[in-house]
């Protein structure tokens, strides 16, 4: 009864909303009652659930954990429907979440995960409208032929295969027609929704996720931005042989509509096609982890969206290779000198197990006293594991059980950690553990190479930052022959990790072994 009751009051609020607001927010035509008391209804009866089910439990008892699991259960299920009820911007919302996997109860993050599969499709007749609008000409004059049928479907825009007028194969990015003008309101509803539930729970740091989305959303909205993001990242890693991103064709690109180089492929975490096609999956994996240090710790230039459907191998019939597709060009997080050489100096101290710079950079970035937390954060290990070096040991089943545990004992301290950090961490963290999740569908989480690969990147990267601010040859000589040293220590441990995992390698041990015996 108590629950017919506050989804009637939300519906009045909405309504009362709508009247208020008039045009100036809100267009009923495109967003109207039911979306608005729809956002508010289901708000207000997760927080009822959380305000009245857990009131008369013992507060850390088994009881008390179970219900809450119940309710984080019911939430994040109510979250999914929202999401997929109101769609675009709300659908974007609920994967950033779903991306979130040590950072957020398990319950959210594994019930959100399925938005990605669940994202809308436009109909035949609004692609043909928005293709009619930007391009000013109808699909059958650009194009000898269309797939109605789309190759994937997002939260803001689909992509269908088509074949040129010349003859060349395209794959064609087209932005659902009403996303645009949706957008702005869906954040301010957001907005006062997310600061309604703060003033009753005053632990709940959730204001971070609107202000990323009021940031992104435009940039990841404008297509011909999505290009020019394209284009930069090929040049910027051009010296990977591995990494294919396609061509853009400019000509018939406007902000709602990209044009791109038709590439095929299997999803990254899609192994059986990996060893159906004999590409080795260590290798793919190292060569992501190459990648993506290449891009954080050097370039400050990151693609912040690697959910497997954005990430695609394909083996090269011609040299034998495998390459790596980067699609999805929309979210890119640049970083900021000082925010990369801290984030830089963080790993190198995190991979020595060296305590006290972990705690001075974790500081400089913003975790203050919450610094062991905001260690295990970007680790994924317990604090245990960083104490004792996190390339030591693999991640083991009973310490991935832990980790995803206490994300939902420290939730409110890792709220207050994502409100207090720098916003160029929150997509950084978001990158993290999408990239963990595919190492974890590959079975290949935190090999002891990706961490030689990534100390090489930050030696790169604080060198090169050294030598730019130094005024004396002595000096720039001194940082270089520093960085030739120590990039050969990690060449050389390399080839031993290489030496050991070889039948070369295990020949010698055997052979030294036999002749320890023997005297």
């Amino acid at each position: 009864m108590a629950r017919r009751a506050l989804k009637l009051a939300s519906l009045v609020a909405a309504s009362s909303g709508i009247y208020l607001y008039g045009n100036k927010f809100l267009d009923p035509n495109d967003f109207g009652v039911v979306r608005v008391g729809r956002a508010i209804a289901t708000t207000a009866v997760i927080t009822y659930d959380y305000l009245t089910s857990l009131r008369s439990v013992p507060y850390g008892s088994e009881e008390y954990d179970f219900l809450k699991s119940q309710v984080h259960l019911r939430s994040a299920e109510r979250l999914r429907e929202l999401c997929c009820a109101n769609r675009g911007t709300f659908i974007k919302v609920g994967q950033h979440l779903g991306a979130l996997d040590y950072l957020l109860p398990e319950e959210y993050t594994r019930t959100l995960k399925v938005l990605h599969s669940q994202a809308p499709q436009s109909t035949r007749q609004e692609i043909e409208q928005v293709i009619r609008e930007d391009l000013g000409k109808e699909i059958k004059e650009l194009f000898v032929s269309f797939e109605d049928t789309p190759l994937g479907a997002a939260s803001l825009a689909q992509v269908h295969k088509a074949v040129l007028q010349d003859g060349r194969t395209v794959a064609v990015k087209i932005q659902h027609p009403k996303v645009q003008a949706q957008s702005s309101k869906d954040i301010l509803l957001m907005e006062v929704l997310l600061w309604v539930v703060k003033q009753i729970f005053p632990d709940f740091e959730f204001m971070w996720l609107v202000e990323e989305a009021k940031k992104n959303l435009p940039l990841e909205l404008d297509f011909l931005n999505e290009g020019r993001n394209a284009e930069k990242v090929a040049h910027m890693l051009k010296n990977f042989d591995f990494l294919k991103v396609p061509r853009i064709y400019w000509e018939l690109s406007t902000r709602r509509v990209l044009l791109m180089e038709f590439v095929e492929g299997g999803q990254v975490n899609d192994s059986a096609y990996m060893e159906r096609n004999g590409i080795n999956v260590n290798e793919i994996s190292r060569n992501l982890g190459k990648l993506y240090s290449e891009m954080i710790f050097v370039n400050g230039f990151v693609h912040c969206d690697p959910h497997p459907g954005n990430v695609l191998v394909k083996k090269c019939p011609a040299s034998g290779k495998a390459h790596i597709i980067l699609l999805d060009h929309g979210l890119y997080q640049v970083l900021s000198e000082s925010f990369r050489m801290d984030y830089c100096r963080l790993w190198q101290a995190l991979i020595k197990a060296d305590m006290k710079k972990v705690q001075k950079y974790s500081r400089r970035l913003g975790a203050g006293d919450l610094y062991p937390l905001f260690a295990c954060m970007l680790t994924a290990r317990s604090w245990e594991s960083v104490n004792r070096g996190i390339d030591r040991s693999p991640v083991s089943a009973s310490e991935d059980v832990e980790i995803r545990s206490n994300a939902a004992a420290y939730l409110p301290q890792i709220t207050q950690l994502l409100n207090n950090v720098p916003r160029q961490m929150l997509l950084l963290l978001k990158t993290n553990d999408l990239l963990r999740g595919i190492e974890s569908a590959l079975h290949t989480r935190a090999s002891a190479s990706s961490f030689l690969n990534m100390s090489r990147c930050c030696i790169r990267a604080v060198s090169t930052y050294q030598r730019s601010k130094s005024h004396s040859l002595y000096r720039r000589v001194q940082i270089s022959l520093t960085e030739a040293l120590s990039l050969w220590q990690i060449n050389l441990c390399e080839f031993f990790l290489w030496l050991k995992g070889s039948h070369l390698g295990n020949w010698v041990i055997a052979l030294l072994s036999r002749m320890h015996h023997s005297t």
